[in-house]
């Protein structure tokens, strides 16, 4: 009888044929078993990875208990039992798996990760007032590419540590977002952002877009894990010509779109005045919707513009801690998934988060749609998790190769250690993971069969110069608004 989790030996060998043809090149870390030395056999696979429970968000909801994965040349090959996989494989490296549970990385669908450097800089306001007097002009007086790079490195040891090893951002200078992801190791479509007014790397939307071109064109099939996408703010900062240039753009590059989507009030009635319409209407007249599109926060769509959403199959993110710290609403979860619309879960930035806890994520969103509906059953911790993991990565458009524990798929799977008090006992993984988890209980990430953490330890981001460089930076950032302020008030 065949196990549905192993593979015959003929099978193991065409993908591992495969998986050498498609591989990037990025070699594992070293062993993160030291006592296992390194073979000379060609049987020998790069890493099996074992828990208690193997939790593989696949088509079927499987978890495995005492199971493990088996991962060679950045691709999952074999999951199964930990005693079948053992018994099939052997491997340079072993991750062991007591009290821990192994599942996908967590896809963090909405970022501005440099944006970390502006944590707690405006706080408490509203979604307008916070952007356009506080963030827009900090952001033209202090971004530059160093603070772009020190605040994405910053970003990726906080999303390692806490196990997000995808991530969609929209930032300004997107070639050194790019660099620094493909260097921390992370899996990462990055937005050329697009806006019609100054900002920090453009002078106007037209400007913006040219430089977004060159991006994307420079980046594309350059890494893997690395995809330049393009990144129009929204529909109140880019006017809706300049929206078509971007989504044509987009298009004749065969890349997605990331945007700002009926995220407030305020665009709603923005839409309203200036176009007649309500927001994803407004979208859709304009033919925005005439390729992949990854639209955040989706607060406020009508019923209708519901139905527009499963149609042209947008990728919805929602991020609920960013939405009920701005006041911006509750968005329909609830009755998106159920229209069949793919929703996926974000941060947002860390500067109205205020940080980048996709655990938390999980939490909120559940609750949210609990407490809108008065419904203990809305959004239950099953619907939930693969909000983080498949879901999220199907409503980005990589639902093929990431976001589940499948044979064939890239190999981004991390470890969560469930020894700590808040887990005793535990009755149900799911629920403990959505209900229970934090980013601190994150043991191991890997990503392409690359170790990037493994119990704290960091092997591609030198933290302890990030943290001095982040320090030294926010300081001066400090430094710069206290005078501004003073020469206000005087």
């Amino acid at each position: 009888m065949i196990n549905r989790y192993r593979i015959t030996q003929s099978i193991r060998t065409i993908l591992l044929l495969a998986a050498v043809s498609v591989s990037i090149g990025c070699s594992p870390a070293e062993p993160p078993d030291e006592t296992v030395a390194t073979p000379i056999d060609s049987d020998w696979i790069d890493l099996i990875i074992a828990g208690d429970y193997v939790v593989t968000m696949d088509r079927d909801s499987n978890v495995i208990p005492a199971g493990a994965v088996a991962i060679n040349d950045g691709l999952i090959i074999a999951i199964g039992t930990a005693a079948e996989i053992n018994a099939q494989y052997k491997a340079k490296g072993h991750l062991p798996g007591e009290n821990r549970i192994v599942m996908p990385g967590l896809v963090n669908g909405h970022s501005h990760a440099a944006m970390t450097l502006l944590r707690g800089v405006a706080d408490d306001l509203a979604l307008m007032d916070w952007l356009t007097n506080y963030i827009f002009p900090a952001e033209v007086e202090f971004v530059d590419p160093e603070f772009v790079r020190i605040g994405t490195e910053l970003a990726c040891w906080e999303m390692i540590r806490g196990g997000t090893t995808t991530f969609v951002d929209m930032y300004y200078y997107p070639d050194v977002v790019a660099q620094v992801a493909e260097q921390c190791g992370l899996r990462a479509f990055v937005s050329a952002t697009v806006i019609d007014q100054r900002s920090p790397d453009a002078e106007s939307a037209a400007d913006s877009l040219v430089k977004g071109k060159t991006f994307v064109n420079n980046w594309q099939n350059r890494n893997s894990r690395i995809t330049p996408i393009y990144g129009p703010h929204a529909n109140y900062t880019v006017k809706p010509d300049q929206l078509a240039a971007t989504r044509e753009a987009a298009n004749d590059a065969g890349v997605p779109l990331s945007i700002h989507m009926a995220e407030s009030p305020f665009e709603l009635q923005f839409t309203r005045d200036n176009f007649n319409m309500s927001v994803v209407e407004f979208y859709d007249s304009i033919s925005f919707f005439d390729g992949p599109t990854i639209a955040a926060h989706m607060v406020w769509p009508t019923a209708d513009e519901i139905k527009i959403l499963a149609e042209r199959g947008v990728g919805v993110i929602h991020n609920p801690t960013s939405n009920m710290k701005l006041a911006s609403g509750v968005s329909p979860v609830s009755e998106m998934l159920n229209a069949g619309v793919l929703v996926g879960l974000g941060t947002d930035g860390a500067a109205s988060n205020n940080d980048l806890d996709m655990w938390e994520e999980m939490r909120l969103a559940s609750f949210l749609q609990k407490i809108d509906k008065m419904d203990p059953e809305a959004l239950p911790a099953t619907a939930v998790l693969k909000m983080a993991t498949s879901g999220g990565a199907e409503a980005i458009g990589l639902r093929d190769s990431v976001g589940a524990l499948e044979i064939g798929m890239r190999a981004d799977v991390i470890q969560v250690e469930f020894d700590d008090v808040h887990f005793v006992p535990t009755y149900d993984v799911i629920s403990h993971l959505v209900f229970v988890a934090d980013e601190q209980d994150v043991a191991s990430v890997t990503v392409d069969g690359r170790l990037l953490m493994r119990d704290g330890k960091f092997f591609t981001l030198d933290t302890e110069r990030i943290k001095r460089e982040a320090s030294e930076l926010a300081a001066r950032i400090q430094s710069a608004l206290a005078m501004r302020n003073q020469s206000t008030e005087e």
